[in-house]
């Protein structure tokens, strides 16, 4: 009951607030510089058809009559027509959320491990050489910008080295290894965007966890230093880690915007570019309120998953606190 209690509460304040970002959408998009009749109508269009869109958007009706309407649009499932492309953009935005899922999926499964592997690393060579190269290769790739990281990419392993393609737009048909071959790259480029963040923090909670009373009396009741560190250490030390993953989902879908433009990759993000340069309102709007929708629920998912992996909060929500 606690625990569902927990999740009914989150998901209201979930949804309170991408109602009040929904707000902030809409009304960012109502201020944007230019007439949206006439972009919408076209470069060409005559005074009437730019009228006759007008009429078509409902700018004559207030301000919250428009926004009831696009609100109700989005959630039955009536997101318009994209002025670019002059399709629905319902199915537009399906296909290439789906394409950023799994371009997204696949650098998590890439980036968690790799990051967890090398915090830990770093941590049993604490001071050594290992965790100096380590730490301040995470540091090195942290500060470079996602755009400069992926050209790096390309230059060597496209140009200089022919191995990899500098494009990740997948043949239809292809089989999923033809698939990850393409992705090979991008996902690279996402993996050094994150990859500092979680394995500091990994480093930090591992070495933290090694000076603890109860993992010295672990070694002298004659366990071996291996199981202490995989079944004790580990376990507490990686708890942290949910939430640094969770938090990093913000930089993840920012490093797709980039990332995706730079390997033409077809996902969300190119979407997102491409609408703003195009003045493309509609899918512009659609597509910022469906990456803060899924940031907002990839967020609630980590913390209830650190709730229930931490043993306090499982108490707690046993006991009904």
């Amino acid at each position: 009951m606690a625990l569902g209690r927990l999740i009914v509460r989150r998901l209201f304040t979930t949804c309170a607030l991408l109602f009040l970002l929904s707000i902030l959408i809409f009304l960012l998009m109502e201020v944007l510089p230019g007439d949206i009749a006439k972009l919408r109508a076209g470069q060409f269009a005559t005074s009437g058809e730019i009228e006759l869109s007008r009429h078509q958007l409902g700018l004559y009706d207030p301000v919250y009559v428009r926004y009831l309407h696009w609100l109700s649009g989005f959630l039955t499932g009536d997101w318009g027509q994209s002025w670019r492309y002059q399709i629905p953009i319902a199915p537009l935005i399906q296909q290439r959320l789906a394409n950023s899922a799994i371009l997204a999926g696949v650098a998590l499964l890439v980036v968690v491990p790799v990051s967890v592997a090398g915090g830990v690393v770093a941590a049993l060579n604490e001071g050594r050489l290992l965790d100096h190269v380590l730490t301040m290769g995470g540091l090195l790739s942290m500060a470079v910008p996602e755009f400069v990281s992926s050209m790096i990419l390309i230059l060597v392993f496209s140009l200089w080295i022919p191995l990899l393609p500098s494009w990740a737009f997948i043949p239809e048909g292809a089989s999923p290894l033809t698939a990850l071959y393409y992705l090979i790259l991008p996902v690279a480029a996402l993996t050094l965007v994150v990859f500092a963040y979680i394995s500091r923090m990994v480093r930090a909670s591992v070495i933290n966890e090694l000076r603890r009373n109860y993992t010295r009396t672990a070694v002298l009741n004659g366990l071996s230093f291996s199981t202490v560190l995989i079944k004790h250490v580990l376990r507490n030390a990686l708890l942290p880690t949910i939430t640094v993953v969770a938090n990093q989902l913000s930089w993840l879908l920012g490093g797709l915007v980039v990332v995706e433009n730079v390997f033409n990759y077809p996902g969300l993000g190119q979407l997102l570019a491409q609408a703003a340069v195009s003045h493309d309102v509609p899918v512009l709007e659609m597509t910022i309120l469906i990456s803060a929708a899924t940031l907002m629920l990839g967020n609630l998912a980590a913390d209830l998953l650190y709730g229930l992996a931490n043993p306090r909060v499982r108490v707690q929500l046993r006991a009904g606190h």
